[in-house]
């Protein structure tokens, strides 16, 4: 595995990246919503916050995934890969990203949202907000209403899954 910093990451690896990305999301029969310019954009808008992970198998990049970073956090993140490896994934947007901000000095890691796989790796789930403006009365009401409803099922699902993670607790 090689870690890009920033200016360090070349058209070349957006390039490669971007193609690993794609590809993952044609195998899971869907369509990506980022394409090689906002990556691209990206990387030059705000280049000492972007950190390419790259795996590599006989010296050949294999699969990446992009992570990005402020002074404290670490957050990831988007992924692809050209081959199937088992575990791959995990090592590519977890491990690597997790040894990466010890190395760094950075407090936390984010692994993004979803997943309640990631928590037999230790990835525990945490509240988190979003905050959006809809243009349209009727849509933002009926949004606010889905929402308050959703508010306390996920609150429970929230509790559901804190009785299950892997850590022995006191």
């Amino acid at each position: 595995f090689r870690w890009i910093e920033g200016d360090s990451i070349k058209d070349a690896d957006w390039e490669f990246f971007t193609r690993c990305y794609r590809q993952t999301y044609r195998e899971h029969h869907s369509t990506p919503y980022l394409n090689l310019e906002f990556f691209r954009c990206i990387g030059a808008a705000m280049p000492g916050n972007i950190v390419m992970v790259c795996a590599e198998r006989e010296g050949k990049p294999i699969a990446a995934s992009l992570l990005i970073r402020n002074g404290t956090r670490l957050y990831g993140r988007h992924w692809g890969a050209i081959e199937h490896h088992p575990s791959l994934h995990f090592e590519a947007c977890y491990y690597q990203g997790i040894e990466y901000a010890i190395a760094r000095g950075l407090k936390v890691f984010e692994g993004g949202a979803q997943g309640e796989h990631k928590m037999a790796r230790g990835l525990l789930p945490v509240t988190t907000q979003s905050a959006h403006w809809l243009a349209h009365p009727e849509f933002s009401a009926a949004i606010e209403q889905f929402l308050h409803r959703e508010s306390s099922l996920m609150t429970e699902y929230g509790r559901e899954l804190a009785a299950h993670t892997p850590f022995k607790s006191g």
